[in-house]
């Protein structure tokens, strides 16, 4: 493990990574806030203010547009890591971040709640990308035995983001009400050491080689991220697949869909990353300070109780990171859905007992940390390596969009919904969650194969 290779995989986590995470949680806490925003700058506009379930609505569509974001910016990554490559795209869309910061910064200045969502939409499209564009470049990359660890590193830092955002969220911090367009502006100060830095890493030299026939460039790419000069061995591997593809160019979603030779890695990035986000984590993310308020958690102790959990789910993470090298990918990411579909079931469980056992509210919070603990030890990171291994060059931008687009219409369907499915179906919406984490893991234990330590190559042939 060179210095260049962990310095640019801490750079990109840190730098788009980690912003998915900070926004998946930043509007957790200062909720109340945004609210009272809305409903003062209608009153201002109107004459009068917001009934609750427009309010709700309002705020809903603010939570989700940024799914909705991240859907469009899925459907760009193919375009742009074919035009600007993997470096050069991750670049670009730092410019974005800085645009959303502004929009959301001064959104209270100009008394505009059109801001504050256009800031999150924006937001949502950088997510977009980078979700998809940072685990294809470090898993291009990355040595075959490095992967999986260089691979799980943004999803530490999803985690990180996750818990920044809590804990920035405090009262004593930035939680206070004249602080929250500043909340969820911080967003800029990642970006900008990521546009300042990455210039001085390579490309990717699987991009360099395979796609723009770069030896040169693509050797010396090599040379600086292996630390070694020795690299033939690499550059033929590299060959091999640029020769087994060069009837075949870049195909794209639809042509993906049709063709029958990868139709089980298809259907396997179709399934693990509708099932990541269908597994109910998002709906924790969004509205954990509401479902601690359901199960009955003193107003108080709950911005403390949320920090608690993402402590654990950094601790989660970091252990994932360091053992799917030894463990594996499949027992990794078959353990978290089991985990999280136990503890949803759990959630419900607790809530429902929870009049006649007042205690049970503490075992609701523990199935909370149980779901989250399970998603960062394996779902949250090896779904998007999973997609870098299961596809040769030609293939895999596409399963990217596949991937992405199908994560990100999940994300924006638990965002929107779940508080009309809470308020509906109470403590048993929890089920479903339950439901689909286990099916994801019989799916995973029975069709998908081990990735470990193999080439693009070899995997291939394990599937045909």
């Amino acid at each position: 493990l060179t210095f260049s290779l962990l310095s640019v995989t801490l750079l990109v986590s840190f730098g788009s990574s980690m912003l998915y995470g900070y926004n998946l949680a930043v509007v957790n806490s200062p909720m109340v806030h945004i609210k009272a925003f809305y409903n003062a700058t209608w009153s201002q506009r109107y004459g009068h203010g917001l009934a609750p379930s427009p309010l709700t609505l309002l705020y809903s569509l603010t939570v989700s547009i940024f799914a909705l974001g991240g859907l469009v910016g899925s459907l760009l990554v193919g375009v742009l890591v074919e035009r600007y490559g993997r470096k050069g795209t991750l670049s670009r869309s730092s410019l974005l971040v800085l645009l959303a910061g502004g929009f959301m910064g001064f959104s209270r200045e100009f008394g505009s709640p059109e801001m504050v969502i256009i800031g999150r939409s924006i937001t949502g499209l950088h997510s977009g990308i980078c979700l998809s564009v940072v685990p294809l470049y470090l898993g291009e990359i990355a040595p075959k035995n490095w992967r999986g660890f260089l691979g799980l590193m943004p999803s530490i830092f999803i985690c990180l983001g996750v818990f920044s955002a809590q804990v920035l969220g405090l009262p004593e911090l930035l939680g206070e009400d004249r602080f929250w367009p500043l909340f969820l502006s911080v967003v800029i100060v990642p970006a900008s050491l990521q546009l300042l830095l990455l210039h001085c890493f390579p490309e990717s030299p699987r991009y360099l080689l395979i796609e723009r026939n770069d030896v040169c460039g693509a050797t010396k790419a090599l040379c600086r991220f292996l630390g070694t000069h020795d690299v033939q061995d690499v550059i033929e591997e590299m060959k091999e697949e640029q020769r087994s593809l060069s009837s075949t160019e870049m195909v794209s979603v639809w042509q993906l869909l049709q063709d029958r030779s990868v139709r089980w890695q298809t259907l396997s990035v179709v399934v693990v990353n509708a099932g990541m986000q269908l597994s109910g984590i998002d709906a924790i993310w969004f509205y954990t300070n509401t479902i601690f308020k359901n199960v009955g958690i003193p107003g108080s102790q709950i911005p403390y109780t949320t920090v608690g959990t993402g402590a654990i789910e950094v601790v989660a993470g970091l252990i994932g990171c360091f053992t799917i090298e030894k463990l594996g990918r499949r027992p990794l990411i078959i353990t978290g859905f089991c985990a999280m579909g136990i503890c949803s079931a759990g959630i419900t469980a607790s809530l429902l007992l929870q009049t006649t056992l007042p205690g049970m509210r503490y075992v609701s919070v523990a199935c909370v940390v149980g779901i989250i603990a399970g998603f960062c030890m394996g779902p949250a990171g090896v779904p998007f390596l999973m997609t870098a291994e299961l596809f040769t060059q030609s293939h895999r931008p596409a399963a990217y969009i596949l991937g992405g687009s199908l994560n990100w219409f999940c994300n924006f369907m638990i965002g929107f919904i779940f508080p009309f499915l809470q308020m509906s179906a109470g403590a048993y919406c929890y089920l479903v969650f339950c439901g689909v984490c286990l099916l994801v893991a019989l799916y995973v234990y029975l069709i998908i194969p081990e990735t470990r330590n193999k080439t693009f190559m070899e995997i291939s042939r394990i599937f045909a």
